[in-house]
């Protein structure tokens, strides 16, 4: 089971992240763009997520994934549920949600793309 402090260290680890706490809430941003964001009790992990692709996602696995909030659809993001996947699809979605977020020429220095 993926835990939020896993994704806090894989979170920190990557160039120009932040962590914040906004109304009660952690959230992992580079700059000013969010690209993690958990629920207050730590038990979801929104995440940025192409919107095109996000109905088949949750569709594929309804028990993991889950659509945003109605005022987030408007935005690229999805959520899953920590209790649901492990530290290795958790690294997944972390690193994809830090790669739509940063240049392209610093994702590849970092990952070695």
């Amino acid at each position: 089971m993926a835990t939020i402090d896993g994704v806090r260290r894989l979170a920190l680890s990557l160039p120009r992240t932040e962590e914040a706490l906004v109304r009660d809430r952690v959230k992992f941003r580079v700059g000013r763009i969010v690209y993690l964001a958990f629920s207050r009790d730590e038990t979801v992990m929104g995440f940025a997520f192409p919107k095109e692709e996000r109905e088949a996602l949750v569709s594929s696995r309804p028990a993991t994934f889950r659509m945003p909030s109605a005022s987030d659809l408007r935005y690229h993001w999805a959520e899953v549920r920590l209790d649901a996947i492990d530290d290795v699809e958790m690294e997944e979605i972390v690193i994809d949600a830090w790669r739509m977020v940063v240049p392209k020429r610093v994702a590849a220095a970092h990952l070695g793309d």
